[in-house]
This record gives structure tokens, sequence and C-alpha cells, in this order.
């Protein structure tokens, strides 16, 4: 089957044909709507239609004709400019149609493009996949063989692009734009000064330029854009600013009237382009519940590659142990009263990182994003200029009870979970959750004042939980100290009184704490944390995660410690 011939239509005023009700004529009106074609769709007044349609049609965006199809349609409906024939015509009920059959020859005897849903055989187009950014679009065809393959390859394709290509492509095109205009606005002139000979002599009249080093000028600037498109990194394209664009131009401008020199210096230095991409980065990363283990693989490269890391006050000392000599390391001095200074200072100490061209972590407890003010964080950087990337973490809402054997849901006791916190801002109490048996409740940052907390469940004013509900205290969750406290309501406030405090912690609240385990007496304590030593012994070689880890992280590695080795682990393939 010989390939079809692509191409991109400018379809702004065009009349399209849409004919049924159905999803994927949503689907069409939309993209019609999108490339400034207006759609007239053909549908019974008894038709179910889709929500995307009808809403269309309340907006006015859509022209609905409520009947069904008519031969005239396709010649009667059209523009002024092409004696009514409409300029594509789109059929959604599918090929095995006699309609569908009909409507296609008729487009092919008027020469109208037509496209039959799922019948590459009645179409005399197809719509492309495509990805778009600004004035760069890239389509995807798999000539009717497979739209889901087509998404998939498209996907890959656009997620391997800069981001922000579409503007560069938009950047180029008015450099390109611009040259052509004022080479046409020189040679006007020219021909003018030529036809006036009383004209008055110019600054630069005395100055030998012939006609080739105006065409010179003007081929060295096409083929300096020819090539610069053609050869340098997308991600360099990428980097042209407006600023740079006018300075093109301006040299342009200047080449074109006065003989070049030998000498030019290039019209944009690939390093200082390189070097805009390589400016300061800030990662804010979850450094997961506290066992080094637990981290990602990609917050254990974040680990190893920044220049600065800003480090939550509860990040725990294994996981500050992996960072190198090298990297120097801010701790956040918080406590009670200085949290909002010891944040300014985080962020100024960023900053100034930022603006040296370095990259900066801030690592923080559990998952950026789950009560530890991440968004925030985010939000501050991006106003000065700086886009972070996220990373999560292990929250220990979730894995701290799976630690103490305490599921967070389980069939017949708890198809829910809430997520808490135990501090409102400044430190004032929160509103508390009411009471539902079917629910665990997960408090964080609860222990300090756990027992105003516990007051306010068993009293809540309308749902109150019963002094009989199962609790635990889970504190220091997944390092070699954890420790549990299993009680309920009524004891827990005397218990942790009595064992005393082991921050951080959370309270677990619900049914489920007795599903795996029970507690007998008022309160039971469980010290230690062994849950991933079985991986320890499962790991190659007998070294443990800690010998994986390294070779996570460590490229060739392995090959210096067993070169013989023909197997080996790919970077990325384990999360620790």
């Amino acid at each position: 089957m010989a390939p079809a011939l692509l191409t991109a239509v400018d379809s702004i005023s065009h009349i399209h044909l849409i004919i049924g009700s159905n999803p994927l004529a949503g689907a069409r009106c939309s993209k019609s709507v999108e490339v400034g074609a207006t759609p007239i769709l053909i549908a019974p007044e008894t038709a179910n239609l889709h929500y995307g349609l009808a809403r269309r049609i309340e907006e006015h965006s859509i022209e609905w004709q409520k009947r069904e199809f008519d031969d005239g349609d396709l010649t009667s409906l059209g523009r002024d400019e092409t004696d009514h024939v409409v300029d594509a015509v789109f059929v959604t009920s599918g090929g095995r149609s006699t309609v569908a059959t009909h409507i296609s020859t008729l487009c092919r005897r008027l020469r109208i493009p037509v496209n039959v849903a799922d019948a590459p055989s009645l179409c005399t187009f197809t719509i492309l996949t495509t990805h778009t950014s600004g004035p760069l679009q890239i389509g995807v065809t798999t000539s009717g063989k497979g739209c889901k393959l087509e998404s998939r390859i498209k996907r890959e394709v656009a997620s391997a692009l800069p981001a922000d290509l579409g503007d560069a492509v938009e950047r180029l095109g008015t450099v390109r734009r611009r040259i052509w205009e004022q080479d046409h606005a020189v040679e006007a002139a020219t021909e003018l000064e030529a036809e006036d000979d009383e004209a008055g002599q110019s600054a630069v009249f005395n100055k030998l330029v012939t006609p080739s080093d105006a065409e010179a000028a003007k081929a060295r600037r096409m083929r300096w854009l020819a090539q610069i498109c053609e050869y340098w990194p997308l991600k360099r394209l990428a980097a042209i600013t407006d600023e740079d664009v006018d300075a093109i131009l301006q040299s342009y401008k200047h080449d074109s009237a006065v003989a070049p020199s030998g000498d030019s210096k290039p019209l944009l230095s690939p390093a200082v382009l390189d070097a805009r991409r390589n400016r300061g980065r800030i990662i804010l990363a979850g450094s997961g519940p506290g066992h080094p283990d637990l981290l990602t693989t990609a917050t254990l490269k974040a680990i190893r590659s920044a220049d600065l890391i800003l480090a939550d006050k509860l990040v725990p000392a294994p996981v500050l142990e992996l960072v190198p000599r090298r990297t120097p390391i801010q701790i956040a001095r918080k406590f009670p009263g200085n949290a909002d200074a010891a944040q300014d200072e985080l962020h100024r100490l960023g900053l100034e990182a930022l603006h040296e061209g370095k990259t900066v972590l801030r690592l923080k407890q559990g998952d950026p994003y789950l009560y530890g003010r991440g968004a925030e964080e985010l939000e501050f950087f991006r106003t000065h200029g700086y886009e972070a990337t996220v990373l999560p973490g292990i929250t220990s809402s979730l894995s701290a009870p799976l630690f103490a054997k305490i599921p967070a849901t389980h069939r017949g006791v708890s198809d829910q979970i809430l997520i808490c916190t135990g501090t409102g801002r400044k430190g004032a109490p929160p509103n508390p959750p009411s009471y539902l048996p079917n629910q665990t409740v997960v408090f964080l940052m609860a222990l300090h004042r756990l027992e105003e907390l516990v007051r306010s469940l068993v009293e809540h004013k309308t749902d109150s939980y019963p002094p009989s509900t199962p609790c635990a205290v889970i504190e220091r969750a997944s390092c070699p100290d954890q420790r549990v406290i299993r009680s309920t309501l009524q004891y827990v406030n005397a218990a942790v009184e009595e064992e005393g405090s082991r921050p951080p912690g959370l309270l677990v609240v619900g049914a489920v704490c007795e599903v795996l385990q029970k507690s007998p007496q008022r309160w039971v304590v469980e010290d230690g944390f062994q849950g991933l030593d079985v991986l320890d012994d499962m790991a190659e070689g007998g070294n443990g995660l800690d010998r994986l880890r390294e070779k996570l992280i460590t490229p060739g590695l392995e090959e210096v410690v067993n070169p013989f080795r023909a197997a080996r682990i790919p970077v990325g393939a384990v999360a620790l």
C-alpha cells in the first residue's frame, strides 16, 4: 500500500459536517472548533446526545440539524466561496451501515474529503493523533492499523521533546519572517534611491558596498539560521529568548547595510545558551518514614548529586549519612515559636544557591505534599523564577501502620481511611472528624497534644468516639528504635504519660488496630523494628541493602567488584 500524503489544512471558516451523536461525534466537533472550522451536526431530534455535544450546542458553538442525513446537505450547507459545498464530512456511526457507504460514495463523486469511523476503505483522509505546542504540531498515523498505538507513539515522541520547544519555534519563525521583511525593505529602499538622482547621501555612502556584499550578508544569515535549526540540540534552541531574537535582527540589519568584516562574532553563543539550561535547580523530595532503604531511587540520586541540601529537622540521621561529605547540609532550626523564621532562612539559603547556578535539594520528612508545606515552597521558588521538581516520598501515614502490623483498610472492618493533622496553624486545635465505625483515622503531628485530641474525639458534639475504640501510637516508624503502643482511647493518654514520648509519632484510631494483633491489657508496648531484616539476607552477595544501594548510585561498581558476572542490575530497576 502506497503511503498517504500528509498535509496540514488551514480550516479556518470551513464547514465540517458531522453525522452522528455519539462520543466520537463530540470529539470531531471539538476538533473542528479547535482548528477554527464551523461544525454542523446532523442527528435526529430524538437522538441521545453525548453530554459534550449538548454543552457545545447550548453554547452555540455547534449548529444542530435535527434530522436524518440528506444527500443535498453536501451541496447546500457549505460556504458561499465554495458554492455551498461543504469542506469535509465525518461519519461517526462506523462503516458497517449502508448510510456510511452511501455518504462515502457521494463525497468521492463530489471530491469532498470524507472520514468514516473504523472504515479505512471508505475514507479519503484520516485524522492524525497530534501533539501541539504553540506553532509546533507533530502528527502520528498508523494508516488505520491502530489508534491506540498512534496515541502511544505520540506520547513517546512528545515526552522526548523540551517542554518549551514550541516557544523556540515561534521565536525562530519570527527571526526568519523579519529577516525576509528587512531584505525586501532594503531592496525597495535601494531601488528608490537609484531612481532619485538628487537624494541626499547617507553616512555610509563612501563605504564600498557591492551588490555581492549585500547578497553575501543575506545568504550568511539565512545559512546560519538553517544550520542552527538543523544541528543545534533542541534544548539549546529552546533556550533562545526574545532578547536574543532582537539582537539577531539588529545584527542582521547592520550587516545588510555594511560590508561584513572577517572577524564577525557568532550571533548566539552556544555556551551562553547552554548555561541558561544549566541554571540553578530546586528539588523538593520526600525522605520517607525514616529508614534509608525506603528512599526512592530518584530521591537517592538527588541526595548524591545536589550541591546543597536543606533538610527538615525530623529527617533521620541514617538518611543524612547518605549525603556525600563534600555536600553542605543545613538542618531547619525549627522549634516552637521559630517555625516561620526557620522557613524563611531555608528560603534565603536556597535562593542564594540557585542564583549561583547550584542544584538545591529540599529534603523533607515523609511526602512533600502531605502536611509538608511542599506546595507553599514550590510557590515561593516559582515566584522567584525557579520551577521546582517534586519527588514523592513514602508517607508515614500509610507505612507506619503497616510496620506496626495494622492494615489501613480491611474487608468487613474498614473501607476508608482519613489522614488528619493533630495540630492546626500556629498550634490551634483542628476540628475533630466525626466517628464512623468503618473508618481508619490517622493523626499526624498529634502526640504533643494527645490528651486534648482524645478528649475532642470522645466528646464530639454530634458523633463521638466510644472510649473503647482501639488505637495505636506509632513512634519513629521504620527506625531501629521504633515503638508501638497499642491501647484504646480510654487509656492511651495514661500509656503515653507513663511510657514517655519518642517523637516523631502518629496516632491511628479505628477497629483495624485489632485486626492482626489484639491487646488484652490496657496497653501493650512493642519496641524495635526488624521489618526489613529479611531483605538483608536476600540481597546479592550477602552484603545487604547497603551494597545494593551503592550499585544503584555508582555506575560500573559491579564490574569492579565482580567483572566476570554476566547479569547486571539496571539503574532505577529497584525502589529502595
